[in-house]
């Protein structure tokens, strides 16, 4: 199977903010809006944006932003949810594996139930994705983000259907397909928006973090979407989990090994002492 990736023209949408419905209804969280969902306000706060951020139940969000140039203010709107990137900075810092790439489409999935909740991955990721529920009563932590439909029991894209997101949007902003396809078809709409007034419009995600599988069509630059010119896996997670982890292990080990021999050595000393004292008692 090919890789697979979402496309989505920043020029053709409206914000109608579809997709933030459809992915609340379809992976099951929608069940109760409160009006504080884990710290983030969803009152109206006198913007069209809503909510003010991602959080563990909402994987998607547009992102509203105002944007002056050649004399006139526009909203620019921005997909913000994982990238699914292919050198994932999620995926390099997670302990145990519970972060990871699906080798047919590349998409990064995820394995709550084996979740610890450390939080690495949130500090981690570069387009600061990720998001973690501290349950304060049970002292226990689950990181969510977007699955592109690929949550175990909710899997569209095994029954062979687009993602939910994908599925709902009316100006087709959005669409899916094989990776390759979604560049050649980037790439041509970037042609047609500079021939027609945009001359800074790029694809975004061809090549960055060697390859991202959510690509964006952009009018402008990636900065005045307030996305990363050139996102980098930085190096402390590079060395947390190819350093600073294995050598935790080693540590933990040696450590574990060392109170071994140290309770064998005290046993042994104990026992010498109190054999004469028992010989004694048998005279």
């Amino acid at each position: 199977m090919a890789e697979k990736a979402i496309l989505y023209d920043s020029s053709k949408c409206t914000a109608c903010r579809g997709c933030q419905v459809a992915c609340k209804q379809w992976n099951m969280n929608d069940e109760a809006i409160p009006t504080i969902e884990n710290g983030v306000d969803s009152r109206n706060w006198g913007s069209y944006e809503n909510p003010r951020d991602l959080s563990p139940a909402t994987w998607l969000k547009m992102r509203f932003t105002e944007y002056e140039g050649g004399g006139k203010l526009q909203w620019l709107f921005t997909r913000q949810a994982c990238m699914h990137c292919t050198d994932a900075a999620c995926v390099r810092v997670c302990p145990n594996g519970s972060l990871y790439h699906n080798e047919a489409t590349g998409f990064v999935e995820y394995n709550k139930d084996t979740c610890t909740g450390c939080g690495y991955c949130v500090d981690a990721c570069p387009f600061s994705i990720p998001r973690s529920d501290r349950n304060l009563v049970f002292g226990n932590a689950k990181m969510d983000k977007c699955t592109l439909c690929t949550t175990q029991g909710l899997n569209r894209l095994d029954a062979g259907m687009e993602p939910a997101c994908v599925k709902t949007c009316p100006p087709n902003a959005l669409i899916y397909g094989d990776r390759a396809d979604m560049i050649t078809a980037g790439k041509a709409r970037v042609s047609a928006l500079r021939a027609n007034g945009s001359p800074d419009a790029v694809l975004y995600g061809e090549s960055e973090l060697d390859g991202l599988h959510v690509m964006y069509v952009l009018e402008h630059s990636p900065e005045v979407y307030n996305l990363p010119v050139n996102p980098k896996v930085s190096a402390a997670s590079i060395a947390w989990k190819d350093v600073i982890q294995p050598i935790g292990w080693i540590l933990g080990g040696l450590t574990i090994l060392g109170l071994g021999i140290n309770f064998i050595i005290a046993r042994k000393a104990k026992m010498n002492r109190e054999q004469p004292v028992k010989k004694e008692e048998e005279k």
